[in-house]
């Protein structure tokens, strides 16, 4: 039996809320939010592999203190540029 793409966006979003660390909830559950719904099957298949690296990992390439590995450039870019603040404080105006 296959997951619809309804059940996969919902499931992907709960996955996004409920993570190791509380930063990560929020960026995560904040880009699942505004993005799980415009994401074809082949963006859902990579943000799902992406939610099974480790928390530590994510915070780190979102922040940019790692490197990111290259399957993931795209993805943690758009989940960066909504992280503002979170991984690091914003710019001041």
């Amino acid at each position: 039996m296959t997951e619809t793409i309804e059940h996969t966006r919902k499931r992907l979003h709960m996955r996004s809320m409920r993570r190791g660390i509380k930063e990560m909830d929020l960026i995560l559950s904040a880009f699942a939010a505004g993005h799980l719904a415009d994401m074809d099957d082949a963006e859902l298949a990579l943000y799902d592999a992406l939610l099974s690296e480790n928390d530590h990992d994510l915070y780190g390439w979102v922040g940019g203190q790692f490197a990111v590995p290259d399957v993931y450039a795209e993805m943690i870019a758009r989940i960066a540029a909504g992280a503002q603040g979170v991984t690091r404080p914003a710019a001041a105006h």
